[in-house]
This record gives C-alpha cells, structure tokens and sequence, in this order.
C-alpha cells in the first residue's frame, strides 16, 4: 500500500514523568502530541521544548512523519511495513497511533536516509510548512 507521509516543521521530543505527576502546562503549546499514562510512567511525546522541567527524564530531536489520510481499522501491516523499511536501512522508530492515523517519529540525524528509504519503497513525502 502506497502511504503519503507528511513530515512536521519541529523537532519533538519524549519526555517521562513519574506516573503521579501531573500533565504540564507547557505540553498544550505544542501542535501535535501524545501523552500514555500507566503505573509505571507517564510519557508526552510534543514539541522539543529547551527549557524543560526538572523532574523529567527526555529524549530529544525527533521528527515526526504523519501518515496523511485516515486509515481503516480493518488495515493490518501499516507499521509492519513502515518498520520494516526502516529496519533495514537500521533507523529506530517510535511509533503513535491515533483513532485516524499512524505516526512515526524517527531520529531527525536519520531523517534524510529514512525519507530515501521510503520514497524507493513507493512512498510519498510532503513537508509541513
């Protein structure tokens, strides 16, 4: 299945808080993100922030690539698929879905050999301004 990524201006990055903390204000400032709460953490994935709080732990500069469209639930494979060609080129992913869509997020120093790897793979790649 052909896919149209589309690649999100900022750098973002994922931060860890202990899971009784609360959300921090500074997350709502950000376009997209992303926050899992469990007993063991709470992880927010948005925009890279420099002056971040304290009591979290982060890791920063990361790019985000959208899936454009909404995808069915009845879809399997999606990220299987996205992994896999990033997987062979040896690029990590993190990845976020939502009800609609899927996101990946790869290291921005990987972020040219994944948009290479992804076009030969019959993929498109659009840039959000």
């Amino acid at each position: 299945m052909k896919l149209n990524f589309l690649i999100l201006k900022d750098k973002y990055a994922i931060y860890r808080f202990e899971p009784d903390s609360d959300i921090p204000l500074w997350v709502k400032d950000s376009g997209f993100y992303s926050v899992t709460k469990t007993n063991d953490e709470l992880s927010i994935v948005c925009k890279q922030f420099d002056s971040i709080s304290k009591r979290a732990k982060v890791n920063k500069d990361w790019k985000v690539l959208k899936v454009q469209g909404t995808l069915d639930f009845s879809l399997v494979g999606i990220i299987a698929d996205i992994s896999g060609i990033l997987e062979k080129i040896n690029v990590s992913v993190f990845t976020i879905s939502t009800y609609d869509t899927d996101y990946i997020l790869v290291k921005n120093q990987d972020l040219d050999k994944s948009i290479f790897s992804l076009k030969a793979n019959g993929h498109e790649i659009t840039y959000d301004n």
